[in-house]
Parts: structure tokens; sequence; C-alpha cells
């Protein structure tokens, strides 16, 4: 049994993401293996319920493998509350194990167990089979809920939210990159300045023109081929103020 759900736009970077995938095995003795694989972003706790809904009623404990999970958002934190959840409710163990690269991080970050976020005191082997349910009450039905589930869980959301942030700006500054370098070398070219002062010439004229740092480079770079579309007015201008400014040695003043 397989279900799926595909992650938001925001996700895909050149190309599409894959789709998050649940692989369900029953074994006889009443344990469900859920393989997951793909991302733990917007939509990965509907395709969650959707695969424990279809679970057989005969099922006595889940365990999640988790090894093929490339990245978490705070959607992951959502992922595991509603895991969790589920096993209260149903009265069955539920682990969720095997976390590696960048999942595994993001647990650390939270302050969560790296080998089973779900029972933080059961100390299992991130790999490794489970023989069944263990004999007993099972620990994480009788100890504290998940640290997702209380008012740290707040905390956490928005350091991971920070985090996610951090990591989308550091996406957006690598595809600009290419057409930024461009820039500085056609100005350095023209105006005969160093590479420091071909940057301080697109800082100063992306302020002064309200436009973009990118965008700067982007017209700039337009302008400089054969046929190409000379930027626009209020960019020509702040770029000649720009260059006046940067490589006369004098400091800008603050952009309007």
């Amino acid at each position: 049994m397989i279900l799926g759900a595909l992650p938001p736009v925001a996700r895909r970077l050149h190309t599409l993401a894959d789709a998050l995938v649940v692989d369900v095995t029953t074994h006889p003795d009443g344990r469900a293996v859920l393989t997951v694989r793909g991302e733990l972003v917007h939509g990965c706790t509907d395709t969650l319920a959707k695969t424990l809904a279809q679970l057989p009623p005969q099922v006595r404990r889940i365990d999640l493998r988790m090894a093929e999970v490339r990245f978490m958002d705070t959607a992951g934190l959502e992922f595991l509350d509603a895991l969790h959840e589920h096993g209260r409710r149903h009265l069955v163990p539920v682990t969720a194990t095997g976390w590696t690269g960048q999942p595994l991080r993001i647990l650390e970050l939270a302050g969560l167990d790296t080998t089973d976020p779900l029972n933080p005191s059961a100390g299992a082997p991130a790999d490794g089979p489970v023989d069944g349910p263990p004999d007993g009450p099972d620990p994480h039905l009788s100890g504290p809920a998940p640290a997702v589930c209380s008012a740290v869980a707040v905390e956490r959301a928005e350091r991971l939210t920070q985090l996610q942030q951090e990591v989308e700006q550091l996406r957006r500054a690598i595809v600009s990159r290419p057409v930024i370098d461009q820039a500085r070398g056609i100005l350095m070219a023209s105006h005969v300045c160093t590479a420091q002062q071909a940057w301080d010439i697109l800082r100063v004229a992306s302020q002064r023109s309200n436009t973009k740092l990118r965008t700067v480079a982007a017209a700039v770079t337009e302008g400089a081929r054969p046929g190409g579309t000379p930027p626009p007015e209020e960019i020509r201008t702040a770029l000649r103020t720009a260059v006046a400014l940067t490589t006369s040695g004098t400091t800008a003043p603050p952009a309007p």
C-alpha cells in the first residue's frame, strides 16, 4: 500500500520534489512497518493520517523507518505529533527510528531524541529488527508526551521556522550569485574599479532605486549584451550616482 502527497511549490528548486511515500508492511505478529520516503513538509501529516486509517484493525504495533526521509521542516513536528496521538488513542506502541542527514539535525536542534523522538527513554537502536510488542506496559504510553505536545513546542517551532527561513535565503543566494558576479565583472571592466567597489556600486544602486540587488545586477548584465535592453531609467540614474560616490571614495549617504 503506497500513499503520497505532493509537497508545496515553495519546496521546489530547479526540479520538482518527489512525493512523500509511505510503504506499509504488516506481519503476522500484529506489527506494521511503515517505510517513509521523501520530505516531511506541508501535507505530510495528511499522508500519514490516510495511511494510519487504512491499517488493519489487528495491528498491535507501528514501527516507522525514517532513513529515506531527505528533508524535514516544522511540518515534521506535526507529523510526529499526529503519530504519537494515534498511538495514544489506539493504545498501540509507536516508534520512529533510523533518522539520518538533515532530518536528524533538525531533531537535534529541536532537542528531541535522535534515536526515537517518540520514545526518548526507550533507548532502542536506530536500525535493526523489532521482534514484536515488548512484554509489560509500553514505556512511551505511560511516560510523558513528546516535546511537540508541550509548551516547549512553541519555542522549538520558532527555532525551526528560523532555520527554515535561513535555508530558503541561502537557496535564493545560490541562485542569484552567478548574475551578480557577472555584473561585478562588467562594472570592473567599465569603470576600472575593484571587485569590492563593483559590489558597492550594485549595493548603492539597489538602495537608491529601491530595487532588489539581483534585479540591478540582471539589468547591468542585460544592458552589456550586444543588442541588449538598457536598464530602466531609475536604475541607470542610481548606477551613475553609485559609480560617482564609490569610485571617488565619498561615503554614500543613506538611500532616500
